[in-house]
Formats: C-alpha cells, structure tokens, sequence
C-alpha cells in the first residue's frame, strides 16, 4: 500500500456559528482521500494556537482566504511525497514549517487541519476507523465517555462565573450509546 501523499486542497467552509473555517482534503499515491475541517471555538486559552484569519470588513475579519492559500501552496509543496502514514513525522514537518512558538505564521487552522486530514487519508487507505488507525495495533483501548456541557461561564458568561464549563459525564454507563443517552436526558 503506498501512502504518500500525491495532493492537498485547502477550501472555505462555514462553522457552525456561520463563519468561515477552513477544510483539508489530502489525496494519496493509490486514491485514499481524507477530510478535515479546522475547530474554530470563541474563546481560546493564552498558549493555544492562533488562526490565521484575513482581518478586514469581509466577514468582520474571519475570513480565512490566506489559509487557503498557505495550505495550497507553502504546506501542499511541502508535504507531497511524504508518506502520511508517519503521522508524527507529518506534525513535526507543519512545526517546523511555521516556525512560530503560536503558530501565527501559517495558522492553527491551517496546520490542524491538515495534520487532521492526513490521518483520515492514512486511516481510509488502511480500511480502517481513525481510531484504530491512530492506536497504532493497541487493543487495550476504549473510548472516552460523551461529556456535554449544562451551564457556560467565563467570557461567554461575562465572567458572572470564573469557571467556564459545567459539563456532566455518565460514569456508570455500561457503554457508549448508554452514555450519550443519559447525558442527553440530563
């Protein structure tokens, strides 16, 4: 199975807040395709990584055309041919490549997506979930239960309360599809 990567789509797509984000789509050497879209939540933590957004009027500034850009040129140049089954390989790559202790220089957006999308392809290629892919042979793994939030504080709470998620967890659920329901009905 060859898994190196023959080419890199960055495209526009919109959050669910109705901003734009932005997709990855990497291709590999025998046709295996895997998708990403970069998370975009409000509120970021101080050492995060930053998005690279277009600043300006359109879309109050959101707009994401220069990730795009970095993405279909700069990142696609350097990642074709490598091969997306060395995943750690491929992160260190889009490290070195911003260059930035944040990530400013290409964007979050850009690189996570990326990063993302070459996992997917390397997983589709394998015939196998992302999961088990990334578990890399593992068998004494499980998947974390669902956590959803009931309250929100901090800055989306103008900071009435310091803490910024009150979440619930179902622990004493037999599984996971017993979790998401229990949680729900909370």
């Amino acid at each position: 199975m060859n898994t190196e990567i023959s080419n890199i789509v960055g495209r526009r797509v919109w959050d669910s807040r109705g901003r734009p984000t932005i997709e990855v789509e990497v291709t590999l050497h025998e046709g295996a395709i895997g998708r990403a879209i970069a998370p975009a939540g409000a509120s970021t933590g101080s050492s995060e990584a930053v998005d690279k957004r277009d600043g300006g009027f359109a879309f109050a500034g959101y707009d994401v055309r220069s990730s795009i850009h970095s993405v279909n040129e700069e990142i696609a140049e350097h990642l074709k041919g490598r091969d997306a089954d060395r995943q750690e390989e491929i992160d260190n790559a889009l490290i070195d490549l911003d260059g930035t202790p944040n990530k400013a220089r290409l964007g979050g957006n850009s690189l996570i997506a990326t990063s993302m999308a070459v996992a997917h392809a390397a997983a589709n290629a394998a015939g196998m979930p992302l999961w088990r892919h990334l578990s890399q042979g593992r068998d004494d793994l499980f998947l974390p239960l669902p956590e959803i939030q009931i309250f929100g504080g901090g800055a989306h709470a103008g900071r009435r309360v310091d803490i910024q998620d009150f979440m619930v967890i179902a622990v004493g659920a037999a599984d996971y599809a017993q979790a998401l329901d229990w949680t729900a009905e909370i």
